[in-house]
């Protein structure tokens, strides 16, 4: 521990009793952006001398970055905090604090809700974790809301996904302003990170031995049009193809409107960059979208996936989409399926809709029940099952690159992905190896079985 670190009596306390270091967990929620501002708070918190640990059981001190998206994230946060607050109470746990997506949005409801939350901080205040950390280990109470657009973009992080992959998080907020959205008002207006600063940072993970990256923004495809006055995506993706050491470059949360021809060609060009766009549409309903306050209708997507399919050839197309929006009536949903049986997504998420206070869409008509939002999501899945199933039989005999994600020693067998599947969404291969693997390695597979959303397949070579 640094010899700058000063101790009040009450910390000093804490770290006789914890036998040494303070020991600190993370409970990371949600999305991957969170987990970006997660590893920036645990990085500062390591160079501060805290001591991390992976499970808050074993932890003095926990603190979690909630969700507050939709109402099943909402729901998981306050039973995380709950959870946490019983360890607290069995003296297990010393200290709780909460932060992100929840405590933006419902700020001063959080600190008088939950007691036992020792420090309850809005998402600009997470910069000063450390300071925060100190102050509830002093015997204080904290509850700060700083400005949300105080919030870092970028800086130094503590990877805690797999240590060949990371994601890349190249701006915050939203200024779309879908109707059944609260992202603006939790995260502020969309704001670019400098190319300069992104690419530093990403070349900062490549020499501490990421070769994956995933490139993510609450909408990617907007990048740096509010400080360049121009999309910036292009020029971007092809400075980091520039960066020695990355294998893999992929791109997340481009809205349909934003595709351009620049984008497409780049992808298709560059060596780097896999040939993976992941499109979320919501619907294909042109009146339902025009209520969402997003853009399009049937043809325009149908002709839009087209036309990337003709200028990225074997590309893998993702997609997500609601249903039960208000007003949604059963013609329309039809249409969405059929709409679907056309395009013939290669990956696909179908979220029942999930009305949220403080959007507009929260006031709109036609509220439809939960019940039958769900039966119309399992209905989409369902559908996509299939859809995934032929998608894979015609991936039998043929032979892909994988990266080794880890090894099952029960089933005996290695799995990993290949570069038509993102991380933590997508399915996976699993396969045999006559030589032992190592975590991050990139081999051939020939694949020789499906199931599912997922390949089976034989390493047929070495090191890819």
């Amino acid at each position: 521990m640094p010899e700058s670190m000063e101790f009040t009596d009450r910390e000093d306390q804490i770290r006789q009793t914890a036998g040494g270091r303070i020991k600190v967990g993370m409970v990371s929620l949600g999305c991957s952006k969170n987990l970006v501002d997660s590893e920036r708070m645990l990085f500062k918190l390591r160079k501060a001398g805290f001591e991390l640990v992976t499970e808050p059981g074993l932890a003095d001190v926990a603190v979690v970055n909630t969700c507050g998206f939709i109402k099943s994230a909402k729901e998981e946060a306050i039973e995380t905090i709950l959870e946490l607050g019983e360890l607290k109470k069995d003296g297990t746990l010393k200290k709780i604090i909460v932060t992100g997506c929840l405590v933006e949005r419902y700020k001063e409801q959080i600190a008088e809700e939950f007691p036992e939350a020792d420090a309850v901080i809005g998402i600009g205040s997470s910069k000063d974790i450390v300071d925060v950390l100190r102050s509830v280990l002093g015997g204080q109470r904290y509850i700060n809301f700083a400005p949300k657009l105080d919030m870092e973009l970028t800086g130094e992080r503590l990877i805690s996904t797999l240590p060949f992959f990371s994601y890349l998080k190249v701006a915050e907020g939203c200024s779309n302003c879908c109707t059944y959205c609260a992202i603006p008002k939790i995260r502020g207006k969309f704001r670019s990170v400098p190319i300069e600063n992104v690419v530093k940072e990403a070349r900062w993970l490549a020499e501490n031995g990421v070769t994956e990256l995933v490139v993510i923004a609450q909408d990617t495809s907007r990048y740096g049009e509010d400080i360049y006055k121009e999309n910036k995506l292009p020029e971007l993706l092809r400075q980091l193809c520039r960066i020695d050491g990355l294998k893999w470059i992929r791109t997340l949360y481009c809205y349909p409107e934003r595709i351009t021809d620049e984008l497409l060609e780049t992808i298709a060009a560059e060596e780097k960059l896999v040939k993976y766009l992941e499109i979320p549409i919501q619907h294909c309903n042109g009146g339902i979208l025009k209520r969402m306050n997003r853009w399009g209708d049937a043809e325009s997507l149908e002709a839009l996936f087209a036309h990337i399919r003709s200028k990225i050839p074997g590309v893998i197309l993702r997609t997500t989409l609601i249903t039960g929006f208000p007003g949604e009536t059963e013609e329309q949903f039809n249409e969405l399926a059929e709409f679907i049986q056309r395009v013939r997504f290669d990956r696909l998420g179908c979220f029942a809709y999930s009305r949220e206070e403080e959007t507009a869409a929260y006031d709109f008509p036609g509220q439809i029940d939960e019940e039958t939002a769900e039966h119309r999501a399992e209905i989409i899945m369902e559908q996509q099952l299939l859809v995934s199933q032929e998608n894979n039989s015609r991936q039998l005999g043929t032979i892909h690159t994988a990266v080794v994600e880890g090894f099952d020693r029960y089933g005996e067998y290695w799995f990993g992905r290949t570069a038509m599947d993102a991380p933590d969404i997508d399915g996976k291969v699993f396969f045999s190896s006559e030589r032992r693997l190592y975590i991050g390695e990139y081999v051939k597979i020939r694949i020789t079985d499906t199931l599912d959303y997922d390949l089976i397949g034989e390493v047929i070579d070495d090191e890819a």
